[in-house]
């Protein structure tokens, strides 16, 4: 590892945050591409009102890390941000609210309940079984998804009084940032990963806020693509934030 500093100017003063650079690996969502991260050092302590800041910088969180693609040959990750106050759902996010016109929501603080953690292992095994999260412990799960520093929350989506899904969110002061979405694979036909998006924009809307982060768009990857949907979309490409619309 290699440490790098970075300046950026929050409201109240400059603050300089050290980075460091992690290995190259092997691309989890392109194939034979070599993929590296630059991550926030473990040592700086993490605000919400800094993590704003950083989001603005194309950065994300799992767990306590803060990180952004930093890879030598590729930029193809793209952070995103939504425009809330602007989007109209077009006619198949129409039909997605529609379909879950009865479905109900309610935000808990982001704290572990076993309900949550047998569901999200039910999705990871239908969903992504191959990989290491299908495994994971209690710990791993909330590391994850968690964080000791952020406002994290967890929306918990109820259908005919029955848990169906959960959405991770950030809250920021001007916006939300949408960390992961899992739900009961028996209500797959509910589209919960796209309501989960339609619910957070409404409320954001209501809250007067600005953004809802959506993570990062790889225009060559198939299940990274979906966000440019949800228009209109921003993209961060060389350290501008410009339009990507939906082709």
């Amino acid at each position: 590892m290699r440490t790098l500093p970075v300046l950026f100017c929050l409201a109240t003063a400059m603050k300089s945050i050290p980075l460091f650079l992690s290995q190259t690996h092997a691309c989890s969502y392109l194939d034979n591409q070599e993929a590296q991260s630059l991550f926030i050092h473990p040592s700086t302590p993490l605000t919400p009102n800094i993590y704003q800041s950083l989001l603005a910088q194309g950065f994300r969180r799992s767990g306590d890390e803060v990180y952004t693609p930093h890879c030598p040959r590729c930029t193809a990750c793209v952070p995103t941000r939504l425009r809330v106050k602007e989007f109209i759902p077009n006619k198949t996010q129409q039909r997605c609210l529609k379909k879950n016109s009865e479905t109900t929501a309610i935000l808990k603080p982001a704290v572990f309940e076993q309900a949550h953690y047998e569901m999200y292992l039910r999705y990871q095994d239908t969903r992504h079984h191959e990989g290491s999260m299908a495994q994971a412990t209690p710990e791993d799960y909330l590391d994850f998804l968690s964080s000791s520093w952020c406002d994290t929350y967890f929306i918990e989506f109820s259908i005919h009084n029955e848990l169906a899904g959960i959405a991770v969110i950030d809250q920021v002061n001007t916006a939300w940032s949408a960390v992961y979405t899992f739900f009961e694979p028996k209500f797959s036909k509910y589209s919960l990963g796209v309501y989960a998006v339609l619910w957070q924009i409404n409320q954001l809307k209501h809250r007067n806020k600005e953004f809802l982060y959506l993570g990062f768009w790889i225009e060559a990857c198939k299940k990274m693509t979906y966000k440019s949907e949800y228009q209109p979309l921003q993209g961060l490409i060389e350290n501008r934030w410009v339009e990507i619309t939906n082709k």
